[in-house]
């Protein structure tokens, strides 16, 4: 299968990269980044500081499912407004983009209490790219919603050492939808859910994710 993968520089995304590369399933690899990626003879990697430019490029299609690890930061964003096109508007474009070219399958990294009810900005913002992904009719949707996301960035957030530290402590005595989730884990689902997808709107919640 050929897969367009979202986010291939980010923490969960760098992981589906490294694992979609080595399966024999995948065929394809067609990355979209603002950076370049290391070469790999099954790898299509588009460069465009505007990323959103790239998704009328023929270059990245056709695609058989999307694995979307695309996220920030309010903090990284430097405003509401430019948190929401990153995290709803830009995967979003490709979304409308990969349907439009006949694409079945999606798969989404969202958050822990996402719900365009929310009254938290994030929380809500996130619900409302679930909810607007689904209106999008994808016959196959994955919707993972894990808690903190344990791994090594590639940019650090100063943040999330004190959670990291608390989470690692406790982790065996609290429930498994409260631990950390390490990224490996995310990743190795969100590539499955697109290599054997399941039919309609599936949401698989922290606790699958769950370290130790």
């Amino acid at each position: 299968m050929n897969l367009l993968l979202l986010g291939a520089t980010g923490l969960v995304g760098r992981h589906v990269l490294e694992f979609a590369l080595a399966d024999p399933r995948v065929r394809r690899v067609a990355a979209p980044t603002r950076r370049p990626l290391a070469a790999h003879e099954k790898l299509a990697n588009l460069v465009d500081p505007d990323i959103a430019r790239l998704a009328g490029d023929e270059a990245l299609w056709p695609a058989d499912a999307v694995a979307c690890a695309l996220g920030t930061t309010l903090r990284q964003a430097g405003s509401r407004e430019a948190f929401r096109r990153a995290d709803h508007d830009l995967p979003l474009v490709f979304a409308r983009a990969a349907r439009e070219r006949g694409t079945g399958t999606f798969a989404l990294v969202s958050s822990i209490g996402a719900s365009p009810r929310s009254a938290f900005f994030y929380l809500r913002t996130k619900g409302e790219l679930e909810r607007d992904l689904a209106a999008l009719g994808f016959p196959s949707l994955f919707v993972a919603r894990p808690n903190f996301i344990e791994g090594s960035r590639s940019e650090p957030r100063r943040s999330e050492s004190l959670t990291r530290g608390i989470l690692r402590g406790l982790g065996p005595v609290l429930p498994r939808g409260m631990r950390a989730n390490p990224a490996e884990a995310i990743a190795r689902a969100l590539l499955e859910a697109t290599v054997t997808p399941s039919a309609g709107v599936r949401i698989v919640g922290s606790a699958a994710f769950a370290g130790g």
